[in-house]
């Protein structure tokens, strides 16, 4: 391990952010489990709570790069301790009845979207990677993405025992505290305190506008902007809608909880798995054929006969596949780009997933309310895939500056 960590300040900052990213990506995992509570204690329907999700996703996704911006300059924890507050208040309100028309989507959109956009995964992910060496980067990577996946795996199980033991509204207070708590450890997400030597420095020297200008230029990133839409597309939609869509096959109550509690649980060895591998393999081959793996995985689901073994082994397999995608994904932009601008440019990439995450959740909503069923939303999911496993093969992972020293 000492060979791992560069320094002291790297530790506490990958062990600070893996509480953190338990917590915030566990919290939002829960959130599918309440559709039916929030439409009999607030008269929400599926298009309105699937709203509240997409707004979410989108304030997240429009944040996540402005915060990366300011992390990258100041440190992670000026970002992290504010979207740990806003978090926290969401909660607080929700857990008091604010869930009803507008406040629906304050709380469950607006500020969540905030505080997820500080908080989560997808932007500690990079603030992590910016202290790690390449070689151990996606390594480091993984196991921030594990600690959500633990997070995703005992949160729903929390939340489905209060709600057993006294009402929904428990767990929702019960979260808001444990989320104000983890200010403590977000204070230690600080800059790396000696600079990762990268072999394409002279990118890292840029201004941002001319990080930006190279990015956009370079077709590979535009490739993994397309292909990382697909992402939020799929995970949202189930994140949202799975736990309804088993209810209505007629499986046990129990049966939305598992598949979001094991798709949790199976995440953590498949990010780590994911991170191993993208430090000694092509990053883009392993994402496309996750993308693949993820299409038969979604119509084994939907076409095979609905049973309770049927949704334990698709949150079991769709676990392995979930967020494996970010150590890879955020392992390419630092390969090409560097990892000075790393959480700003990781930021622009996770704003395209959160587009998806926007549609994943509302057309899932809007579907079931206009035609009684989810299957279009599913279908769309399956193809999406199969266009993802393709548009990832042509993308050049080379850093830019051996790229134009070869060209």
């Amino acid at each position: 391990m000492r060979n791992f960590f560069p320094n002291k300040t790297a530790s506490y900052a990958l062990i600070a952010a893996c509480f953190v990213v338990c917590v915030t990506m566990g919290v939002r995992q829960t959130f599918g489990l309440y559709s039916s509570d929030f439409e009999m204690s607030g008269g929400a329907t599926n298009t309105e709570f699937g709203l509240a999700i997409a707004v979410h996703a989108i304030f997240w996704g429009i944040f996540t790069p402005i915060f990366g911006r300011i992390s990258d300059k100041l440190g992670g924890y000026v970002v992290i301790v504010p979207a740990l507050i806003f978090y926290s208040i969401s909660m607080l309100l929700m857990g008091n009845n604010y869930i009803s028309g507008m406040w629906l989507q304050i709380n469950l959109g607006l500020f969540v979207g905030l505080g997820l956009a500080g908080a989560a995964g997808t932007i500690l992910t990079p603030m992590i990677s910016k202290h790690f060496p390449n070689e151990n980067r996606s390594k480091a990577a993984g196991i921030v993405t594990a600690c959500g996946g633990l997070g995703m795996f005992i949160f729903p199980i929390l939340a489905n025992v209060f709600k057993n033991f006294s009402t929904w509204q428990l767990s929702f207070i019960v979260f808001s505290a444990i989320l104000l708590l983890m200010c403590i450890p977000g204070f230690f997400v600080k800059l790396p305190k000696n600079k990762i030597i990268s072999s394409n420095t002279n990118i890292d020297n840029r201004s941002l506008k001319e990080v930006l200008k190279e990015s956009f230029a370079h077709r590979g990133f535009r490739l993994l902007v397309l292909g990382f839409f697909v992402c939020g597309f799929q995970i949202t939609l189930i994140a949202t809608h799975v736990p309804r869509y088993v209810q209505d096959k007629g499986l046990a109550d129990w049966t939305g909880m598992a598949i979001l509690a094991l798709i949790g649980f199976f995440n953590i060895i498949g990010t780590l798995v994911m991170g191993y591998l993208g430090d000694k393999y092509s990053k883009k081959i392993l994402l496309s054929g996750l993308y693949f793996l993820r299409g038969i995985t979604l119509i084994l689901f939907i076409f095979l006969p609905a049973s309770n073994l049927s949704a334990v082994l698709f949150g079991i397999s769709f676990g392995l596949l979930w967020l494996a995608t970010v150590p890879a994904t955020n392992g390419i932009v630092a390969q090409i780009f560097g990892t000075k601008n790393l959480t700003l440019l990781f930021g622009i990439v996770f704003l395209n997933h959160q587009f998806g995450s926007f549609l994943g959740a509302y057309l899932g909503g809007y579907f079931y309310d206009n035609f009684g069923s989810f299957d279009y939303a599913w279908y769309l999911a399956i193809v999406l895939s199969f266009i993802a496993s393709l548009i990832h093969l042509p993308i050049d992972e080379r850093p830019i500056e051996q790229k134009l020293s070869t060209s």
